[in-house]
């Protein structure tokens, strides 16, 4: 049985997945420029992914969020492809299985709302994320695809919902 809970974002949880996301940022040594570390959003995600065709999730434990992950349209991009956004897990949610299911639940989203492509963008030192996507079915791009004002991510994946 699980201890966790996979469940969509309440506005509540706003300050806790930023806070997430940040010190998971940081842990990596991400550039806070050009990445999600500088993304106005990341301290409204419940407003901003409470619009038409975007979802977001978070992981709860024990009433504290370890992890989350969203789809949205592609920013910036004429086509049925959404991105997946800000996925990132605190320590003690990695090595879990928490990732596939926080991907199967994404991508079962982005699939309700009709869109035909998946697209993400990562860091190339970021080996456990890329493990996963490569198992989800994503492939590598040649360059980026929209605009997502992520210019110091520089490894581009797509996959066909």
């Amino acid at each position: 049985m699980n201890d966790y809970i996979i469940r969509p974002i309440e506005v509540k949880d706003n300050l806790h997945i930023a806070r997430v996301i940040r010190n998971v940022l940081l842990e990596f040594g991400v550039p806070k420029i050009g990445t999600a570390y500088a993304d106005k959003s990341l301290d409204c995600m419940f407003e901003n992914y409470g619009t038409d065709k975007r979802a977001y999730f978070v992981v709860e434990e024990n009433g504290e969020i370890i992890g989350g992950a969203g789809i949205s349209q592609l920013d910036n991009f004429e086509g049925n492809v959404c991105e997946l956004q800000k996925m990132y897990f605190a320590s003690q949610a990695r090595g879990r299985g928490i990732g596939s299911k926080m991907m199967e639940i994404c991508l079962n989203k982005a699939k309700e709302f009709g869109f035909e492509q998946c697209y993400l963008e990562t860091m190339p030192y970021m080996d456990a994320a890329r493990k996963l996507y490569y198992k989800s079915g994503f492939t590598h791009l040649e360059k980026a695809m929209g605009d997502t004002g992520h210019y110091s991510c520089n490894v581009w994946m797509i996959k066909k919902i």
